[in-house]
């Protein structure tokens, strides 16, 4: 996996990341959410993923900037 998918967006909100995956699943890219945040603590700190394959990078990242995910 590692090298076939690319990160297309990067957030601190869990919502925001699933709702991109969901624009881009609308329009029938696959994606996948990598967690990173340290929820160890009462404010987790760090981030989320949203990786597509290195074929639809453009695509998403269309999609995405058209849905103000920037």
């Amino acid at each position: 996996m590692e090298n076939d998918w690319t990160t297309v967006f990067s957030t601190g909100n869990i919502y925001r990341a699933e709702y991109a995956r969901n624009i881009l699943s609308d329009e029938g890219i696959d994606s996948v959410i990598i967690n990173k945040t340290d929820s160890v603590y009462l404010h987790p700190s760090g981030y989320i993923e949203v990786h597509v394959r290195r074929t639809d990078v453009i695509k998403a990242m269309h999609l995405l900037k058209s849905a103000h995910f920037e």
